[in-house]
């Protein structure tokens, strides 16, 4: 592949750092999802009474296997939308979705700890990684002449990427067999 000068700008800090941030991120709601659940589900069952029950009890019912194998899937999407970012030197509509949904998601984190009024998992890296990885990632790519112009629609296109990869991830995840992978 022919790389132009806006291209070497634009390199594996700003498209693998993407897959980078994710982990890091991610790290902190495998370590801490399972007992953030078993505390405060109850809790917030009683404080907000107009959530259907059958949002709590699903919220209760995923277990640690299920949640470790879709943040696994959720990585492999990232990575895709990473390399996709690389291979193009981070023209690709792929990463720059995922970019933006990764950044809009730090800020549904910190909602929902704002909702919650305390920490939830994920609430912790939100600003002081997903957040700031985003907007820098974004500057790079702006001064490289490759960013997107960001409409409207592009938020929302980034927030339903983020929402369906993530049902998809556990809803796949939920269908594997109970003994997948062997522990």
């Amino acid at each position: 592949m022919t790389h132009t000068p806006s291209d070497q700008q634009v390199g594996n800090a700003v498209t693998f750092g993407l897959l980078a941030a994710w982990a890091l991120h991610d790290v902190e709601e495998l370590a801490t999802v399972r007992g953030w659940q078993r505390r405060n589900v109850p809790v917030l069952r009683e404080r907000f009474p107009g959530v259907p029950e059958a949002v709590w009890r699903r919220l209760g019912s995923v277990d640690g296997r299920e949640f470790a194998v879709a943040v696994g899937m959720m990585g492999a999407i990232v990575a895709a939308a990473s390399a996709a970012g690389r291979a193009t030197g981070g023209r690709s509509d792929f990463y720059q979705t995922a970019l933006n949904a990764f950044g809009l998601h730090g800020l549904v984190h910190l909602a929902q700890a704002a909702a919650v009024r305390g920490y939830t998992p994920g609430s912790a890296t939100s600003p002081v990684l997903v957040v700031p990885f985003t907007l820098w990632a974004r500057a790079r790519l702006r001064r490289a002449g490759v960013l997107h112009p960001t409409r409207p629609r592009d938020l929302v296109l980034g927030l339903g990427l983020a929402g369906a990869a993530t049902v998809a991830s556990h809803a796949a995840a939920r269908r594997l067999p109970a003994g997948w992978p062997a522990t």
